[in-house]
């Protein structure tokens, strides 16, 4: 199925002042309830994906997961879960970072990923880049390499999708809004 922007950006809905006053919040979750929108995603995602040499698909505490998960087992690839600190079971490291509207901690298990690894990180969407900044350090300390990051949206305005670009790490969204 070829993917159609328009048809894309017409299911996410602007929820506005949340999670706090001031916030406009891009929900994805009307995709997950339109078969047609979360096939063309999906669909996306594997034709950029299906011939790289990414070994591991890394994604975001929780609703990257959601694709991510699906991306996975298109691709047959493992599939590693950064999640919210107290949420992994075993050994975990963490890593702290600042949310645009607050302080967050993140933690993937020990042992996840390993030197040599080629990841595709993935989340819902980029921002200021600090949860997807964190969730590089635990990955790269454990010595895996960040092939790309990949998100549905990208909120340019924000900074994080530049700063990423900025440190030399591919980004690619399916769509943007840009001063919306």
């Amino acid at each position: 199925m070829l993917y159609d922007d328009f048809y894309v950006k017409s299911l996410i809905q602007t929820i506005e002042d949340w999670p706090k006053q001031g916030i406009s919040f891009r929900d994805i979750t009307p995709i997950f309830s339109d078969p047609k929108g979360m096939r063309m995603v999906v669909d996306a995602y594997v034709h950029r994906y299906i011939a790289t040499d990414i070994t591991h698909i890394a994604c975001i505490d929780a609703r990257g997961f959601l694709i991510a998960a699906v991306l996975a087992y298109e691709l047959q690839k493992p599939l590693i879960l950064v999640r919210k600190k107290g949420k992994l079971p075993g050994k975990t490291i963490s890593q702290k970072y600042a949310l645009e509207y607050g302080e967050a901690e993140l933690e993937i298990q020990e042992g996840a990923v390993k030197a040599g690894d080629e990841v595709l990180l993935f989340d819902d969407l980029i921002a200021t880049g600090g949860t997807l900044f964190a969730a590089i350090k635990l990955l790269t300390s454990q010595g895996a390499n960040i092939k790309e990051v990949a998100a549905i949206i990208d909120l340019p305005d924000l900074g994080g999708s530049q700063k990423l670009r900025d440190s030399e790490i591919p980004v690619f969204s399916l769509c943007a809004y840009d001063g919306e």
